[in-house]
């Protein structure tokens, strides 16, 4: 029986392109699956792909957007969250009325794509609609012990599209940049902005109740704090440096994943992510994230 902590919980990594993002959701997903949680991956990167080949499907699903409906500036039902904050219609589903196409599984891992732009065509090149999805996505019924984790697109631009709003808790992964290093600030400055009840911008939004949409969307945001993990570190050098760097914010990273050479071959040739040091690395994280997890709730 696994550990409680996690058990019907959302958690976003989040960071900036090529961080490895998505290889941290990987490790997340198989060691937290022995544990024995059933996992639920959401790729809610639009552009990135590769991610069901690293979790060890032989092929993705189809994307929700067209489950949904269809990217509004192509002629689809799903608006952008920043336009229209209206929450998804039907986003709470479960995996029975789901159709199978939507999803993949194996041995309690399951796969799902929020949606990508690149075979969308002309003028299809915005998506935040694929962000409301993300946001907005509930899988009922599936069990006591699983865990979603969400892997999301690089950058900042979803999380100010309020998509956090509806994840437990945030993991900003921090490689080896000066850029990785500013957005894992931004993101902790972001989630305290949230939780010390700041609104966001709705000056371009006509409706008195889309305003208080979007409001209220804030006003329920059920993220709680944003954690950092350092990844892809070769020395112990550059691990002190990003360390103190992020301790001069607030910010003490809860573990560190050191550069795999077999990991960036996974990827290469489109396999199974495999990484024996990194399989362990994750281990430490994951502790560290239960401590951090439970201090906080010993705060509260």
């Amino acid at each position: 029986m696994p550990n409680k902590i996690f058990a019907n919980k959302r958690i976003g990594i989040l960071g900036k392109g090529g961080s490895g993002k998505s290889t941290i959701t990987v490790l997340l997903a198989s060691a937290l699956r022995e544990q024995g949680y059933d996992i639920f991956v959401l790729d809610a990167d639009s552009t990135n792909i590769g991610l069901h080949e690293a979790l060890g499907f032989d092929k993705s699903p189809d994307s929700l957007i067209d489950y949904f409906g269809g990217i509004s500036f192509s002629g689809g039902k799903v608006t952008c969250p920043v336009d229209d904050p209206t929450p998804l219609p039907g986003a709470a589903i479960s995996l029975e009325e789901l159709p199978g196409k939507y999803w993949v599984e194996k041995e309690r891992l399951f796969l799902l794509v929020a949606g990508k732009i690149g075979n969308k065509g002309p003028g299809a090149g915005c998506d935040g609609p694929i962000s409301k999805i993300t946001r907005d996505l509930k899988i009922q019924g599936i069990g006591a012990h699983s865990v979603t984790l969400i892997d999301v697109k690089a950058g900042l631009e979803d999380s100010a599209r309020g998509i956090i709003t509806s994840m437990d808790w945030l993991i900003t992964v921090v490689d080896p940049t000066y850029a990785s290093i500013q957005i894992a600030i931004d993101i902790k400055n972001l989630v305290h902005q949230m939780k010390a009840g700041k609104t966001p911008s709705t000056e371009h939004l006509e409706s008195p109740e889309l305003v208080e949409r979007a409001n209220k969307i804030y006003r329920e945001a059920i993220v709680k704090d944003s954690f950092a993990v350092l990844n892809k570190i070769s020395d112990k050098k550059t691990e002190k440096y990003l360390n103190e760097q992020l301790e001069k914010k607030g910010i003490e990273p809860i573990g560190t994943i050191y550069k795999d050479s077999s990991i960036s071959l996974s990827w290469l040739e489109g396999k199974p992510l495999e990484g024996i040091k990194a399989n362990k690395d994750i281990m430490g994280v994951i502790k560290r994230l239960e401590q951090g997890i439970k201090e906080q709730q010993g705060n509260l």
